[in-house]
């Protein structure tokens, strides 16, 4: 059953989609239905396959029926993130060259750029809800049109951009099939496969939908018949609500959500029943050793972790049974072989740190930018890509993360990679979120710098930095440690759990050094 069509045939009642907080339902009738009508809109409209559309929505139901019909009619689907400006939504828009926008009042600078930095490429631009800025309201516009199918089906997919956490945004754009709409999907086959997701699974997905995991994970669900229950935002306290009233058996969540539901006091953590969940998958960040030990301690032996990325060009994959013989590994490849280069291109025996490359997955390019392109690529094997992270195989074939090159701190000539000491600090139970950063240093070129979110806001002095600063030196090298430490009320953060470094470095360093590293 590949196709959320199927369900809607075998089982038009049930539900494809829950809100957690309003309880509204959207069932898998209703989603075909309203899907078929979009697709016979954007027919109307002149878009045809490999046309663009993009979604700048929170989360909402809205939000699948658009997908599921820009799906069916070939198109790629470009997510715009909610937190982004006018300007920054302008050049997803361009740079996809989006000619539909669907969006809504309820997303901050949506009036601005409609009013002042509208690209040229968008001809047909949509809300959901209140009218505003003179936009049709997608679903008047959809009401008239048949429930059937249009004629000339074909399979889209989304093309998701990339975190820009060291630059610009890059759209991640796979070929289009060419086949029809309703054939199987390499994603929701790994979703079964790895996972087991089926027509009776509810899945839980408490981060936006236009990060790449939460919308694959939930269109993948789509395809299987599972039901959906989707959180407009992410809170500790609503995440365990949300498992208990709606019996959710697996979900998906990233470590900084761990975090989170770690530090509520045990006795109203403790107090939601999460014994329907089967499966806590994470992804998308590192997960401190520690704090994955106290899930596992938590909740059972029943979090999976793998290690991939919107490219596609291949991952790993750990049970927590492997994973408590192997702390701190991200698994073995189950798609793709891993290989890890030296500086020199060639392949490093086990144990030795280096660019890990994926050989057999898709054949990803970043939409105008060959340069990138090229750069992802191995210069010597051809059908090798890196998504930019370091690490090392061990002797067994498992894989455990360094951190990401362009992140790497050079003291005195010696390489140091944040994350172990990022993990560290992390663990402390006063600190919620922690980044170490190189910044400039006269006699070494950099030095290592923690910049801190306490637990608690009146722990931010210089007495609690000499309290971590010592925490480090009793667990680490001394070069590993930092020499400062800075406190922030949040960190720059995305929602998928990746940590916007760029940001935080550029406050430290010269406006002519920024590019550097």
């Amino acid at each position: 059953m590949p196709h959320p069509r199927d369900h809607a045939t075998r089982q038009p009642a049930q539900a494809a989609i829950i809100m957690a907080e309003s309880g509204t339902i959207l069932t898998y009738g209703e989603l075909e239905t309203k899907a078929n009508q979009g697709a016979h809109l954007l027919r109307e409209l002149g878009l045809k396959a490999g046309d663009t559309l993009a979604i700048w929505l929170k989360n909402c139901p809205d939000y699948f029926t658009i997908y599921w019909a820009a799906q069916r009619t070939g198109l790629y689907i470009a997510p715009i993130s909610t937190a982004f400006t006018a300007e920054e939504a302008a050049y997803i828009l361009s740079d996809s060259g989006a000619r539909v926008l669907v969006t809504s009042n309820t997303v901050r600078h949506a009036e601005e750029l409609l009013q002042t930095s509208q690209p040229a490429s968008v001809e047909h631009a949509f809300t959901i809800g209140r009218a505003f800025s003179g936009l049709p309201d997608w679903k008047d516009a959809i009401a008239g049109h048949p429930a059937t199918p249009v004629t000339d089906e074909t399979a889209g997919f989304h093309m998701v951009y990339s975190s820009g956490t060291t630059g610009k945004p890059k759209g991640i754009r796979q070929p289009l099939s060419g086949g029809p709409a309703t054939a199987p999907h390499p994603l929701a086959e790994r979703a079964r496969d790895n996972y087991g997701i089926c027509p009776q699974s509810v899945y839980l997905s408490p981060a936006p939908l236009y990060h790449t995991a939460p919308l694959a994970f939930s269109t993948s669900c789509h395809r299987l018949g599972a039901t959906v229950v989707i959180m407009e935002k992410f809170t500790p306290e609503g995440a365990l609500e949300a498992i208990e009233n709606h019996h959710v058996n697996i979900t998906q969540m990233v470590p900084t959500m761990f975090v989170r539901m770690l530090r509520m006091p045990d006795a109203e953590r403790l107090t939601f029943d999460v014994s329907s969940l089967q499966t806590v998958i994470h992804a998308a960040a590192p997960c401190p050793v520690d704090i994955k030990h106290q899930m596992i301690d938590w909740l059972g032996p029943i979090l999976l972790e793998y290690y991939g990325g919107s490219e596609g060009n291949g991952s790993t994959s750990i049970t927590s049974e492997e994973w408590l013989r192997k702390p701190g590994s991200v698994g073995k490849a189950n798609w793709g072989v891993i290989h890890v280069c030296g500086e020199d291109d060639e392949e490093l025996p086990a144990g030795e740190p280096g660019l890990i490359y994926f050989e057999g997955g898709w054949d990803f390019k970043y939409l105008n930018d060959d340069q990138k392109t090229r750069d992802a690529r191995h210069p010597i094997h051809a059908g090798w890509s890196t998504l930019g992270d370091v690490g090392y195989l061990d002797e067994d074939g498992y894989l455990f993360l360094t951190d990401r090159k362009s992140f790497m701190i050079i003291s005195g000539g010696v390489n140091i990679y944040p994350q172990e000491i990022e993990d560290t600090l992390i663990c402390h139970p006063d600190v919620l979120d922690a980044a170490v950063i190189g910044v400039p240093n006269a006699e070494m070129g950099e030095e290592v710098k923690a910049v801190v979110q306490p637990v608690r806001s009146e722990n931010a002095d210089d007495a609690f930095g000499d309290q971590l600063v010592a925490w480090c030196r009793s667990r680490l090298s001394p070069v590993k440690c930092p020499k400062s430490v800075d406190f922030v009320n949040a960190l720059p953060r995305g929602d998928n759990g990746k940590l916007y470094k760029r940001q935080i470095r550029d406050r430290y360093w010269p406006a002519e050094q920024k590019g550097v590293n």
